[in-house]
């Protein structure tokens, strides 16, 4: 049967992010259809208002894979603040879910704020919301906050950063987004109840943007398997897209 894939990206990011990984994900699914989506603010979205919570987010993602015209439940693939949308969508409407695959996320109630976001990046994080400066400065910082492979690729990182940079003079995101997307992420909590759709949970152990802690925690608290990247940086798709997908086919074999 075919599959739809939706993938979700993280805070102030968009589908172009994805770099290569939707062309890896076809290349191990030929026969499922790969939907990329934007929020409100990011993307070719950057001129409207970015939400300031999960569930207003998801009931416009839920808006868009409806005008896609798909009739069968979606199997998702979702990353950092994504993995909220996607848990918030499995919880109130699992009919429309087949199967999530949850990457570095987080959620209030599970982990202190100090290790859903790691007190090293505030700064950072805020100065390249408000004040950018140099956009490759800018995109080099992000790249090393979030990467461990790529960045250290210097040909591969110099195509990403150009790449990243032409895509926040195309579509810049506001701070003013960028902080609104910030509020709908501190805001959202575990829900009470593990939605009754199957879940994987990636994560790296050498994230340097958000605790290690997180993915474990999540995956012991709702007994949901977990695969995790010896070497990745939170962005795992940047950084070994290959073995996402791996793991991923792994997983639905079993």
């Amino acid at each position: 049967m075919q599959r739809s894939w939706v993938l979700l990206r993280g805070l102030v990011r968009e589908q172009r992010h994805w770099e290569d990984f939707p062309e890896i994900l076809q290349s191990h699914f030929p026969e499922d259809e790969i939907l990329l989506y934007d929020f409100p603010g990011n993307g070719h979205r950057y001129k409207e208002q970015s939400a300031t919570s999960i569930h207003e987010m998801m009931d416009d993602l839920r808006t868009f894979v409806k005008g896609s015209k798909i009739t069968h439940p979606v199997h998702i693939i979702a990353l950092s603040l994504g993995g909220m949308v996607a848990i918030e969508w499995m919880h109130k409407h699992p009919d429309e879910c087949a199967a999530s695959v949850l990457i570095s996320t987080s959620l209030r109630g599970l982990n202190p704020f100090y290790e859903r976001l790691l007190p090293a990046n505030y700064l950072t994080i805020l100065r390249s919301l408000f004040f950018p400066g140099d956009l490759y400065k800018t995109e080099e910082s992000s790249l090393n906050l979030i990467s461990n492979i790529a960045s250290q690729d210097e040909s591969k990182k110099e195509l990403i950063i150009n790449n990243w940079v032409t895509y926040a003079e195309q579509c810049p995101v506001s701070g003013m987004n960028g902080i609104r997307q910030l509020i709908a992420a501190t805001r959202f909590r575990v829900p009470k109840q593990r939605p009754e759709v199957p879940m994987l949970v990636l994560g790296s152990l050498s994230d340097r943007l958000v605790s290690p802690e997180c993915s474990l925690t999540l995956a012991e608290h709702w007994h949901i398997p977990i695969e995790t990247h010896s070497l990745a940086g939170h962005d795992i798709p940047l950084d070994d897209a290959t073995w996402v997908c791996q793991s991923i086919e792994q997983w639905l074999k079993e």
